[in-house]
């Protein structure tokens, strides 16, 4: 099985695979394939794809029992112990914003507002 992802490609690239493969959604396009002519696929995405970016899933002999490749792509895959997983080129990654936390309020306004608040619900219990 094969599952090929493409974005931002050209429409002919787009058509010449689906002779080989169904396209069941824009640019997602899947089927069963022998490694040769998964091969040659590949070959032809890359070199047609200008720009554009392409993910590709088959099946491989492993305890995963799939593997990956990509081109121009965020992710890039990594083998772990034997496992591939898909990891973020380290410049998208951004600091994330420091919360307060759960327990201190925020502000002496909110402290206020959560008091009301428990006062009502105990009115209404």
């Amino acid at each position: 099985m094969v599952v090929l992802v493409l974005t931002a490609v050209p429409p002919g690239l787009r058509g010449h695979l689906t002779r080989w493969l169904l396209e069941i959604a824009p640019g997602v396009f899947v089927g069963r394939l022998g490694r040769r002519v998964r091969d040659e696929l590949w070959d032809r995405v890359l070199e047609h794809s200008g720009e554009g970016r392409a993910l590709m899933v088959y099946n491989a002999i492993g305890e995963q029992g799939l593997t990956f490749v990509t081109h121009n792509h965020d992710w890039t895959p990594v083998d772990l112990d034997g496992v591939q997983l898909m990891r973020r080129r380290e410049e998208q990654y951004e600091e994330a914003p420091v919360r307060p936390s759960r327990g201190a309020p925020r502000t002496a306004m909110d402290s206020a507002e959560v008091r009301r608040r428990r006062q009502r619900r105990k009115k209404f219990s």
